[in-house]
């Protein structure tokens, strides 16, 4: 492992928001572009969606496992490798001849940005003093979140000016700089790996690949609709008994993969408990407000797009200064008022009607940037500097697998919970939520919203619950957990 930076290593950092850029980027400009895709290569949406379920199995399923990787063998080479694979594999896509080549390319791309997503912020504290974490944290949310800011506009000018394949040629250059960042900081020659590294717990790491994949097939909504109900029956049954041996598996080994003892440490569990409560609620109103701007206020795609834009600004803005402040006083007050904030998101939400006007939606967009702002910076900060240094890369991988998983449930859970209500609200038992009766719409999210209200209370009660005012690492576990 690196030694802890005595001042800041400008070069390491600006690799690392590198990563964090490209992989925000590449998130969102390719969801804009699926109409244009889908008909470009002659695909319906269910296979076509499969070009994103390919990207977010990757993603979910082998951060964790690239982020044990880094921790063991050093950093460099799977950072730089997830930028090289960005590169090679968006260039892939922008030459696909057809949905399932398309596919493919993508999961491949998926695979880089899990390498990256494993290391970036882990990356970012070892580039800043020890004292600095939050404020180290903070310009990777703002990162990230810069990245999903400029990601659809900038899709949307290259599909209207050149083609769809150009969305991807444009981030092989970034992966290209990323290589070249990542070779530059390893000729500084700072980062060794152990003398004598320990064995990998191959079994763990295949059982964790299993259980999120299966997670994903289970949650995703896309992948149930292409699988079928009888199918992702069995998937579910799989899904248990994995976990079932995966915890088994993880007791007894030597170096395991996923370190149960880690979860004895109670900063890093009541963080890892608000943040995969926070992504869920967030998830469902990332979902389910598309519809209500444009079926139900009917504005148009283009101006939704400039209500999602108050969002990220927001976060970006409050991000470093969430960071600074996490460094001063702790995580648990800043992340606290990410929380409080973004119930008051859902509170806003409440008073949405079948005519308010454009306002509404983006204040609540705000409201969600300001929560994402405090909360994003102050949390990951607690759960990747609370755990022993030589696991900082698992919890890195950790923070990115809870986002997917998190998005996959809040997708799942609003979707449940609105069907439920819509068939109340309307008087038809076996009726889908539509805006064409917008009255049962409207009074269906509210439904939603106000169950992902008690969700957010728990994730405010974990985010009090996890202690201390200082972040301080904990000893390294025994091999045994």
């Amino acid at each position: 492992m690196s030694a802890v930076a005595a001042r800041t290593d400008r070069l390491l950092l600006a690799n690392a928001i590198m990563g964090q850029l490209l992989t925000g980027v590449a998130t969102r400009i390719f969801i804009i572009s699926l109409p244009t895709i889908a008909g470009a290569l002659d695909a319906d949406i269910l296979l076509i969606s499969w070009a994103l379920i390919a990207y977010q199995l990757a993603g979910i399923s082998l951060s964790v496992v690239f982020g044990r990787l880094g921790d063991i063998y050093g950093r460099s080479l799977i950072y730089g490798g997830g930028f090289a694979i960005m590169a090679v594999s968006s260039l892939l896509c922008g030459f696909a001849t057809s949905a399932l080549w398309l596919v493919l390319f993508r999961f491949i791309q998926g695979f880089g940005a899990a390498m990256l997503s494993s290391a970036t912020r882990v990356l970012a504290m070892e580039a800043m003093p020890e004292s600095a974490a939050g404020r180290a944290n903070g310009y990777m949310t703002m990162s990230f979140h810069g990245g999903l800011l400029i990601g659809p506009p900038l899709g949307g000018l290259v599909i209207d000016l050149v083609s769809w394949r150009w969305i991807f040629f444009l981030l092989v250059p970034m992966g290209a700089l990323g290589v070249l960042l990542t070779v530059l900081r390893a000729k500084k020659g700072h980062t060794v790996s152990p003398v004598r590294a320990p064995s990998i717990d191959y079994v763990g790491a295949a059982l964790l690949i299993g259980l999120t994949v299966g997670l994903t097939l289970v949650l995703d909504r896309r992948a149930a609709a292409t699988l079928g109900a009888e199918r992702t029956g069995v998937v579910a049954v799989i899904f248990v008994a994995t976990l079932l041996g995966l915890l088994a598996h993880e007791h007894r080994a030597v170096n395991p993969i996923v370190n149960l003892s880690l979860f004895k440490i109670r900063m890093f569990t009541f963080s890892v408990l608000s943040l995969l409560l926070l992504a869920t609620t967030t998830s469902v109103l990332g979902f389910l407000l598309p519809f209500y701007i444009q079926e139900v206020l009917h504005y148009s795609p283009s101006f939704m797009g400039l209500i999602f834009l108050a969002a990220p600004i927001f976060t970006i803005a409050l991000a470093p200064a969430s960071g600074r402040l996490t460094d001063r006083i702790g995580p648990r007050i800043p992340a606290s008022i990410g929380v409080l904030m973004t119930m008051t998101a859902f509170g806003v939400g409440l008073l949405q009607r079948t005519d308010s006007r454009w306002i509404l939606p983006t204040l609540v967009m705000a409201f969600m940037g300001l929560g994402s702002g405090f909360f994003n910076t102050a949390n990951q900060t607690a759960i990747v500097a609370s755990v022993p240094r030589d696991y900082r890369g698992f919890a890195t991988g950790m923070v990115q697998t809870l986002f997917g998983i998190g998005s996959l449930l809040g997708i799942s859970l609003g979707g449940a919970l609105l069907t439920l209500a819509f068939r109340h609200y309307s008087g038809m038992p076996g009726a889908s939520p539509s805006a064409a009766n917008p009255d049962a719409f409207v009074a269906s999210m509210n439904v939603t919203y106000v169950a992902c209200l008690a969700f957010m209370v728990l994730a405010l009660l974990a985010s009090f619950l996890r202690g201390g005012t200082r972040i301080e690492a904990a000893p390294s576990p025994g091999g045994s957990s």
